[in-house]
């Protein structure tokens, strides 16, 4: 019996040994696994459609990175767009986030060099779901450096490499800034907790050199040199509430980290065209200079500490804390008030929900600014919120400079994420690191429960049972870590199908089902703008929303007047008066902008809800915050916004609702409804049958999705007029004008009215 005995202790302490002998390597190939789980969720879109670049935005980034391939990064900087904003043109080098096509030009030029022969279309189009295994990566590093658990990190990295919120914006074809930037996010936070956790010199360097990566990437920067902030101030609040042995080691650490980041990662965020100087005096970097200063202050009052007494000491750091809080407020409110520093709009709307609205309409009319409702949240985060608190348990149970940094960072995520339904991209790694150290807690706890249910009672020397740990019943464990077993499934299920179904549907290939199962591809888009490439002059200009501006320069190789960067607001309200004003008035409009072609999108024929009569309103909105004279109530009837027999005279004879609504009483849209049936407001069209004076159809694409109208040119002298007392009523065609009508009144002084006239001509 005792041979047995030992031999099972024996093979016991066997597999132990190989077990922590073999751990680092099944470590790295879990997180291998979890890396290709990554890129593999995110390529249906290119399984079900094709390699082909998603949504508005990224259609810029990649013409850009076209360019850069083509020209080099010098050439970049130095390119002016002639085809975007007509009249005025794009200085491109000096208004975008180089990072996404650096990155996507280096990779080409790395693979050419390779002899690879790659297209660059392809390396955009998959490279959000390479930073995507990137991201998981470090995800493993931040969750492991918070914790000290590798088990924590797997999981955490697990959840990341799915998370549907995150999928969004980083599957094969989403070529926009946050496909490299969430992972620059995360790697920064690791990379700045090490040099915290270790308080060298050299990770802090490594945290500015990624920090200098995540601000040439996205401008959603400002998270992370204002977070960083936040932590330290709230280790001094721990530090006198709730103080512990080691406070002092812990923040000359971050003394070290934080100085080395703040100093080194402004100079490079400065060498950014686009943020430059904004890196020293715009609103978004002052708590981070404040900071700084604050723990200078707070180090030289440290110094000067062992050689005065307590007493002086005590009334030193009065002073001194009181006057730098004084000179920082005093300097802050002087800067705002002088102008020498502000606050952007989109801050301005994160600080105030309600600011864009009232004073910034074309901010308010992004639909991913809009509010999260709590339906987006469950969606895009599932069991996640559940798993949240718990790791957030863990974290504040027992305080660490790097839970309370991994607590910070949740909590504030969850208020942005609340404020703008895009943001709920920077609460996604937060959730999921959370709630990895949630469920690797739980794990723990439930099968230690379950583990000592069949270990034997320890004895002291006496022969007497010791005290044990209260644990949870191994029951209710067994139930526990099912439950939690079955919660993870079901995330995962649910992820994945989020992202094949949601989530990788390209926006210029709309795909629908009828009622028999079978899949329709509808292609208007592609096939209008191609339909532009094709038959319109190549310096022909194209008025349409800023929604499509992107997608009409990168497809159609068109000039437009706007497009999604979105920076004249002035332009973009010209158009918007344009779209909401009469034919003849926006007939003048277009003829002094240039004009060729008109584009306007209808989904009325094809159950297309984002079309521009749903946007319309915003046009008016933004058109009015310029123009004074553009009413938004002058396009309500009855008192809500429609487009049947009783929409206001303005509505119906407004360019947007002629151009959208042209021939449609030609047509009927559904077999019991009468013809002019607009299936997605679903009701009748209020005004039939009208003729276009100045615009004429030239393309309509197959579901009616895309509709392109000509701009007519002016009749031989059309348009013209003489500015005499004497003309008493000029007809619209000056050609009708005769001499020998009523149109002139004949007098002593005809021989001046002639030559008037020759001059006018």
């Amino acid at each position: 019996m005792a041979d047995q005995t030992g031999t099972k202790q024996s093979v016991g302490v066997f597999l132990q040994g190989a077990a922590e002998k073999w751990a680092p390597a099944f470590r790295m190939t879990i997180l291998l696994m979890i890396s290709i789980l990554a890129v593999i969720v995110r390529v249906f879109s290119v399984i079900r459609f094709e390699s082909v670049i998603h949504e508005f935005d990224p259609w810029f980034n990649y013409r850009t990175s076209k360019y850069l391939a083509k020209e080099g990064l010098y050439g970049l900087w130095n390119w002016f767009d002639s085809e975007s904003w007509y009249p005025l043109g794009r200085s491109v080098g000096g208004t975008v986030y180089p990072g996404l096509m650096t990155t996507a030009g280096i990779i080409y030029w790395g693979l050419h060099a390779l002899s690879i022969p790659v297209d660059i279309r392809n390396v955009c189009v998959f490279l959000a779901p390479i930073f995507a295994a990137f991201t998981a990566i470090a995800a493993f590093l931040l969750t492991k450096e918070i914790t000290r658990r590798s088990e924590a990190g797997l999981i955490a990295a697990f959840f990341v490499a799915i998370v549907p919120s995150y999928m969004s914006r980083s599957v094969a074809g989403s070529y926009d800034n946050e496909a490299v930037a969430i992972f620059a996010l995360v790697f920064t936070f690791y990379v700045f907790m090490k040099a915290v956790n270790t308080g060298s010199l050299l990770w802090g360097n490594f945290a500015a050199l990624a920090l200098f990566y995540m601000v040439s990437a996205w401008g959603g920067y400002a998270f992370i040199v204002n977070i960083i902030p936040i932590f330290i101030v709230a280790m001094f609040f721990k530090k006198f509430l709730r103080p512990a042995d080691d406070d002092d080691l812990v923040l000359r650490r971050i003394y070290v980290a934080y100085s080395a980041f703040y100093v080194i990662g402004t100079f490079y965020a400065m060498q950014i065209p686009f943020v430059g100087f904004q890196a020293i005096h715009s609103s978004e970097h002052m708590a981070s200079h404040g900071v700084f200063i604050f723990l200078q202050v707070y180090m030289f009052i440290s110094w000067v500490r062992s050689f005065i007494t307590k007493s002086a000491f005590r009334m030193l750091s009065r002073l001194f804390i009181l006057t730098l809080v004084s000179l920082l407020v005093l300097g802050f409110l002087f800067l705002t008030f002088t102008g020498k520093t502000q606050w952007s709009g989109r801050s301005l709307t994160l600080l105030d929900p309600t600011y864009a609205k009232k004073y910034i309409p074309i901010i308010a009319s992004v639909s991913e600014h809009q509010a999260t409702t709590w339906s987006s949240f469950f969606f895009d985060l599932h069991y996640l919120i559940i798993f949240t608190p718990v790791g957030l348990y863990y974290c504040l149970r027992k305080p660490t400079a790097a839970k309370l940094f991994a607590s910070l960072y949740v909590v504030l995520s969850v208020y942005f994420a609340s404020v703008m339904v895009r943001l709920l991209l920077v609460l996604a790694p937060a959730v999921s690191v959370m709630a990895g150290i949630g469920v690797s807690y739980l794990f723990r706890k439930f099968t230690q429960a379950i583990r000592s249910s069949f270990e034997k009672p320890a004895k002291d020397k006496q022969g007497r049972q010791t005290t044990q740990k209260k644990r949870i019943p191994p029951e209710l464990a067994a139930i526990g870590l099912i439950f939690v077993v079955y919660m993870c499934s079901t995330y995962a299920f649910h992820a994945t199908n989020a992202g094949a179904e949601s989530y990788s549907h390209p926006s210029i290939i709309l795909a629908s089902r009828d009622r028999n199962g079978n899949r329709f591809i509808i292609d208007d888009f592609r096939e209008s703008y191609y339909w532009l490439r094709q038959n319109t002059a190549q310096d022909a200009k194209i008025m349409s929303w800023w929604d499509y501006g992107y997608q009409i320069t990168g497809m159609s190789n068109r000039t437009v007047l706007v497009d999604n960067n979105t920076w004249n607001n002035t332009h973009i309200a010209t158009v918007g008066m344009a779209m909401s004003s009469s034919e003849e008035d926006a007939y003048e409009i277009c003829e002094k902008l240039d004009v060729d072609y008109v584009l306007v999108i209808f989904g009325g024929f094809s159950y297309y809800s984002g079309d521009d009569i749903n946007k319309f309103l915003w046009m008016v909105r933004i058109g009015g915050g310029v123009f004074p004279h553009i009413k938004e109530e002058d396009y309500y009837g009855r008192g809500q916004y429609r487009i049947d027999q009783h929409a206001t005279p303005t509505m119906l004879n407004c360019l947007m609702y002629k151009l959208c609504y042209y021939r449609f009483d030609e047509v009927k849209t559904d077999y019991w409804k009468p013809p002019g049936y607009d299936t997605v407001r679903g009701t009748e069209i209020g005004h039939k049958g009208f003729k276009l004076k100045r615009f004429e159809e030239a393309f309509t694409s197959e579901r009616w999705i895309v509709r392109i109208y000509k701009v007519k040119p002016r009749e031989n002298r059309d348009g013209l007029s003489i500015r005499s007392r004497s003309v008493v009523s000029m007809p619209e065609k000056l050609s009708e004008a005769t001499l020998g009508g009523p149109t002139f009144k004949y007098h002593k002084y005809a021989h001046k009215l002639t030559a008037k006239r020759r001059r006018a001509l």
